[in-house]
């Protein structure tokens, strides 16, 4: 499990440097600056939990079981908060309208704030000091 975790936050972190990339070189051509900037709020998010997970899975302060919820929780988080979160961003170069999914970002977020609370718990149960 630790392995994929530092896979998956290692795949995070790759994309979100490809993201924030596009998301200062490219996308200012295309869509207004707030959708810029709410383009850069989701790659910082995704980056945040990139790291995140590499610490999780590098680490032993955390038992297994917990650490494979953690990482369900930020896999699912991510995808639902920086996702939609670029979707909406660039929602004007899109026949779809991610507006009618917005719902998602917060459940996103939500699931974020679970896993960290999740890390807490860990840290708490763990016997060692």
């Amino acid at each position: 499990m630790n392995k994929s975790i530092l896979v998956a936050g290692t795949i995070l972190g790759i994309l979100g440097i490809v993201l924030g990339a596009f998301g200062a070189h490219g996308l200012e051509k295309l869509v207004d600056a707030d959708a810029v900037n709410t383009f850069e709020t989701g790659v910082r998010y995704q980056i945040y939990h990139a790291f995140f997970l590499l610490i999780v899975g590098g680490t032993s302060f955390v038992d297994l079981k917990t650490k494979k919820i953690i990482f369900y929780l930020v896999i699912i988080g991510v995808l639902f908060f920086s996702g939609s979160i670029y979707g909406l961003a660039t929602n004007e170069l899109s026949s779809f309208d991610f507006k009618t999914i917005a719902m998602i970002t917060p459940v996103g977020g939500l699931l974020l704030i679970l896993s960290w609370i999740m890390v807490l718990i860990g840290i708490i149960k763990n016997k060692v000091d």
